[in-house]
């Protein structure tokens, strides 16, 4: 069981807050008590867990990435998206989420982040089970 969503970025690098609409597709799944796959399929994007509650936490994680791997570096491939790639494989593809009674389990400051590193674009984001559903 899967559903897809879709994700609209503005800029080239940003993170959008999607817990709303992760938790949406955990109801139109109808997972009850399990797990959920997060999956983003693109190269140059990614998904990450973390503080929700503070702007500032992911505007830090995205200078913190932006000094670690600049735009422009001696990169080779010939898109001109190379640190694209390598933020996005740094953060990852995927996050597991438990899922209680219908609820996504997150702490309570952290959300779902949908983390862009090459757009604008419209992405996809695919959220996964095969756990029990109602």
């Amino acid at each position: 069981m899967i559903k897809s969503l879709s994700v609209r970025t503005p800029k080239r690098t940003c993170f959008i807050n999607i817990t709303a609409e992760v938790a949406r597709a955990v109801h139109d799944l109808g997972v009850v008590d399990g797990s959920i796959t997060v999956y983003i399929p693109h190269t140059t994007a990614a998904v990450t867990i973390n503080e929700s509650a503070d702007p500032d936490v992911m505007r830090d994680i995205d200078v913190g990435l932006s000094n670690l791997i600049p735009h422009v570096g001696d990169y080779r491939h010939a898109e001109g998206n190379s640190d694209a790639h390598i933020k996005s494989s740094l953060l990852g593809s995927s996050e597991i989420v438990f899922v209680v009674d219908g609820e996504l389990v997150l702490g309570t400051w952290q959300g779902v982040f949908f983390c862009e590193f090459d757009g604008p674009r419209t992405r996809t984001v695919l959220v996964g089970s095969s756990d029990s559903v109602s």
